[in-house]
């Protein structure tokens, strides 16, 4: 079976955002790490890419440089079952330097964007009545963080 691994490019600070990832998610595992050699381009022996697990998603970094950023244009989404799982996330990964962006999307400090989306929300906004579905956009649209009874008092109209 194929398997598709997120590949993140970081600016030779890939050590650091593992350690900052462990300290937000809970399920956090560190994998295999490769360090370059004398034929660079990184300095001998300093972390090449190194793999990690988040909540069971495998990703793998590159200690790239600074040539790529990352950009809104991929988001992980993270399915919070409550407020308190929003409000964890939403602070934990928007502190030091991230970026509280709007309807539940943030950047971390590092640049990487998430979406913090509570799943009651996805569950709303597929609901076949056109007008709850309306009040539940109208309302996620004023809003950083998402909050769900908000979002749950709109849908109830």
């Amino acid at each position: 079976m194929n398997k598709i691994t997120p590949f993140l490019w970081f600016d030779n600070n890939l050590e650091e955002a593992m350690a900052f990832y462990s300290s937000v998610f809970k399920s956090f595992e560190a994998g295999e790490v490769r360090r370059y050699t004398k034929e660079g381009p990184g300095p001998e022996g300093s972390v090449m890419t190194a793999s990690f697990t988040l909540n069971g998603q495998e990703f793998t970094g590159i200690n790239g440089g600074p040539h790529f950023k990352f950009t809104e244009a991929v988001s992980f989404v993270i399915d919070c079952k409550t407020q308190d799982e929003v409000d964890y996330y939403w602070e934990k990964l928007s502190a030091d330097g991230g970026q509280k962006v709007e309807c539940g999307w943030l950047k971390d400090k590092f640049g990487l964007s998430w979406q913090v989306t509570p799943s009651i929300l996805i569950e709303m906004i597929g609901d076949s009545d056109t007008e709850k579905v309306s009040r539940v956009m109208h309302a996620m649209m004023q809003m950083k963080k998402l909050d769900i009874k908000v979002l749950q008092d709109a849908y109830e109209g």
